[in-house]
């Protein structure tokens, strides 16, 4: 018999030139053996520059797209991206809890790598109450981490990523990976938080230059290692690796930044020298 690959439900807007947002999701998921499910959350205008604009797309259109193959594939796990607006955000929360046997992994975009805002903080504020207490994961970057937990009287500079995590776990989440490319680290350290309180961190040789669609690979690759199966740790390992390569790999194809190249295998020479150690 036939065996099929893992579907993955992925939520996102779409990017034309290919280097994140949906493109970004369904080229990864292809890339290690899913199948990707794609559900367009939003249209932007963008480049490898930045992001001149973003429609999100009506709630209902969003929960059709969703409910409509909910009824027809099995999906063995939900992955959300840039979702555009409150109300996509609250049909994702309502889709979610009508099948709670179905992971959610959440990448909460806030903005793209030149600083284009991607969401505002009633945004924000429904992501934590909504969504979070619902995720199996969440895959913030170190800045993004600060921007969800910041209180009104306080400095970024004045909130560590240990206690990030630990208002993270107040917020319910089991788990969450925060990821380091925007501390000052010699190598990046990726740290995974667990709601016991337990982090285990990840080092990667910091790689030169800036990429577009990193996060997006990153947390598209975990959410289809975990549908194959694989644990979370082992599968936040992976993926890891997996997006190193890419980003090792990635080309230029305009004037802005590097695109992930997820498809690097095709020409790999087993090169992996000195891409990772865990401690």
């Amino acid at each position: 018999m036939q065996k099929l690959p893992p579907k993955v439900m992925t939520f996102s807007a779409t990017d034309p030139s290919g280097g994140a947002g949906l493109q970004a999701d369904v080229l990864t998921l292809a890339s290690i053996g899913c199948h990707p499910l794609s559900v367009t959350t939003g249209i932007t205008v963008q480049d490898t520059i930045g992001v001149d604009s973003l429609m999100a797309l009506g709630s209902e259109w969003v929960n059709d797209q969703a409910r409509s193959i909910l009824e027809d594939i099995d999906v063995a796990i939900f992955k959300c991206g840039v979702l555009g607006s409150v109300e996509n955000i609250t049909v994702l929360a309502e889709i979610v809890a009508d099948y709670p046997d179905i992971p959610l992994i959440i990448d909460p975009i806030l903005s793209s790598g030149r600083g284009d805002e991607l969401a505002n903080a009633e945004m924000l504020l429904a992501m934590t109450e909504l969504l979070f207490p619902q995720s199996l994961l969440i895959t913030p970057n170190s800045f993004e981490a600060r921007r969800l937990v910041i209180k009104d009287d306080e400095e970024f500079s004045d909130i560590s990523v240990d206690e990030c995590a630990n208002r993270f776990r107040l917020m319910g989440c089991k788990n969450a990976l925060i990821t380091g490319t925007h501390e000052k680290t010699d190598s990046v350290i990726n740290t995974l938080y667990d709601l016991l309180g337990q982090s285990t961190p990840f080092y990667w040789d910091r790689l030169p230059g800036n990429y577009h669609g990193s996060g997006c690979t990153l947390t598209s690759a975990i959410a289809g290692y975990y549908a194959q199966g694989l644990s979370l740790e082992v599968a936040i390992e992976e993926a890891q690796q997996f997006t190193w390569q890419t980003l090792k790999n990635a080309f230029k194809p305009g004037m802005g930044q590097s695109i992930p190249d997820r498809f690097f295998w095709v020409n790999d020479e087993g090169d992996d020298d000195g891409r990772y150690n865990h401690n």
